[in-house]
């Protein structure tokens, strides 16, 4: 199930986030982790979350899953920003770094994704995970393929 309105054709993919975002509603990933997309402009997209102990992992950490599924997320929306009213968008390739220990002391964690190329077939994007004392905790770059639909 998509949670992109599919209802609205013409939608640019910034017009379609800023409808999601407004509609307040999440995707299942969304749900389990309490993650929120709090800001999207083009270009650049953002979400938050509270890691606590339902993402915690058994050595006593957050899993690193859910860093990647910020990253992973804030690098998407960052290029479905850029897409026209007929594009959509899958990830080729993440790759991920973790600079410190996520745990449920990090208070918010911030992920802020950015285009860095957007080219007709492929994207290129980077994210950063901090906490919120502004710490980075994890970074992300990422290739996306560019599919006409």
């Amino acid at each position: 199930m998509s949670l992109i309105d599919e209802s609205a054709p013409g939608l640019d993919g910034l017009a379609q986030l800023r409808r999601l975002i407004a509609s307040g509603r999440k995707p299942g990933i969304f749900e389990s982790l309490r993650l929120d997309f709090v800001e999207v402009e083009a270009g650049r997209a953002v979400f938050e979350g509270i890691p606590g102990d339902h993402a915690y992992n058994p050595i006593g950490t957050v899993h690193g899953g859910y860093a990647a599924t910020l990253l992973d997320s804030a690098c998407g929306c960052a290029v479905h920003s850029c897409l026209t009213a007929t594009q959509a968008y899958t990830t080729l390739e993440l790759k991920v770094a973790y600079h410190k220990a996520v745990t449920r002391d990090s208070g918010v964690v911030r992920a802020e994704g950015r285009v860095l190329t957007m080219g007709r077939r492929a994207a290129f994007a980077e994210a950063t995970l901090k906490d919120a004392s502004g710490r980075l905790l994890a970074s992300a770059t990422s290739t996306l393929l560019v599919i006409e639909r």
